[in-house]
């Protein structure tokens, strides 16, 4: 199997170049030991982890003036942890949480490639109960529902590491599971608002993304 192609990406925000290593392109495969295989995820899917969304940048943009001070924070399906890698060039308190194998090494490389300080992560899944992360004062991901079954997962997943007073913003591209995925959240006790980002490149379409932000 051929070794995957990479490339290189500087992101530029106010007072910050945040530096990524990813793959070159959504066509990258490499799973030698079938350790990806054995975890459920696809060829097709294998990828994913590993280029920078459009959703992940509106998330990032929304993390360069968010209020921060003495908030445990918690990134979850980091992917490329665009958003942690700035949020931990802020000095925050960010920890980062994914489910594909190869996320860890990435996430390594890209930390020294911005000459910062260690992220904690973990690897782990949503339905694991017992991953010992605690409880966060801001949880936050970027294009998390891809399947219907995603809601009580995610949801499920956010509720087990909320503090009683806590914050979470998620940004979803339209995929169509958001509205469920809110309607459970406020079942749960957290309050709820969304909108529709804005960006500066108009150029970029955003049309069927939304910020949604939960709080308790």
């Amino acid at each position: 199997m051929k070794p995957v192609r990479i490339r290189y990406q500087t992101y530029e925000f106010d007072g910050h170049d945040i530096h990524i290593k990813s793959l070159r392109d959504r066509q990258q495969f490499s799973d030698n030991f079938g350790e990806a295989e054995g975890m459920g995820i696809s060829p097709s899917q294998w990828p994913l982890f590993g280029v920078v969304w459009e959703s992940s940048e509106i998330l990032a943009e929304k993390m360069l003036t968010y209020d921060i001070k003495d908030k445990r924070i918690l990134e979850i399906g980091c992917g490329m942890a665009l958003s942690s890698l700035l949020l931990n060039a802020r000095n925050a308190d960010i920890t980062a949480t994914d489910y594909h194998p190869e996320t860890a090494n990435f996430l390594s490389d890209n930390v020294n490639l911005n000459n910062g300080k260690h992220i904690p992560y973990l690897r782990t899944s949503w339905l694991n109960e017992v991953d010992g992360l605690g409880e966060f004062d801001l949880i936050i991901g970027a294009d998390l529902l891809y399947e219907r079954q995603h809601v009580k997962q995610l949801t499920d997943f956010i509720h087990r590491h909320t503090k009683p007073q806590c914050e979470i913003v998620i940004v979803d591209p339209g995929r169509g599971h958001h509205a469920p995925f809110s309607a459970r959240m406020i079942e749960l006790g957290y309050s709820h608002s969304q909108y529709k980002p804005v960006r500066d490149d108009p150029l970029i379409e955003v049309a069927k993304s939304q910020v949604l932000t939960y709080t308790r």
